[in-house]
């Protein structure tokens, strides 16, 4: 009998264990709620006052906006390219020898989208165009715009750069035109 009794008492007990069990759940949803803009949950609402079971359905609800906003994305970036390699095939990464052929005397390509508050830089060049691409940022930061990201991908003899970048200062904007100038006179 006095085996049984210390092994009990070193064992949490049920209760305890179920309810720190529950103290766990609850810190995992608030942390999930938290996670989750709060133009998401309904305007009638507020977070605080929301059932855990509406909050975690806002959760899910919200996961999968993403997840079909993603896959909209991807959509949308896979028509990009193929209209920017002037592909009709389904693989992403064929380049018709007559496009490319085309393209490469017209290389590089500076295209600029200017949507308010953000900037978008697409650019594509050969691979053996020396072009410094710090410079292209150290442009864009000059102009007033504040590097958010910067990728490049290189698809054949053919390197696409891309950098997302946002007005530092909203009232005073970014003059795309002057960018766009200074961009092309790097190239």
């Amino acid at each position: 009998m006095k085996g049984c009794n210390n092994e009990s008492s070193s064992k949490p007990d049920r209760k305890t264990v179920e309810r720190n069990r529950r103290i766990h759940m609850k810190s995992l949803c608030f942390k999930l709620a938290s996670l989750v803009p709060p133009q998401h949950f309904k305007t009638t609402n507020s977070k605080g006052t929301m059932s855990q079971q509406n909050q975690l359905d806002t959760a899910a609800s919200y996961i999968k906006k993403l997840r079909e906003r993603i896959e909209n994305l991807k959509e949308r970036k896979e028509k990009a390219m193929k209209s920017q390699l002037g592909s009709s095939k389904s693989d992403i990464g064929y380049i018709d020898p007559e496009k490319t052929a085309m393209m490469g005397s017209r290389l590089p390509v500076i295209e600029l989208r200017d949507s308010g508050s953000s900037i978008e830089v697409m650019l594509i060049s050969g691979l053996n165009k020396n072009f410094m691409f710090y410079e292209v940022i150290s442009v864009l930061e000059e102009e007033g715009a504040e590097v958010v990201s910067a990728s490049f991908t290189t698809i054949g003899d053919k390197v696409f750069h891309s950098v997302h970048a946002q007005v530092k200062i909203s009232r005073v904007g970014v003059d795309t035109s002057t960018v766009l100038q200074r961009l092309q006179d790097l190239m």
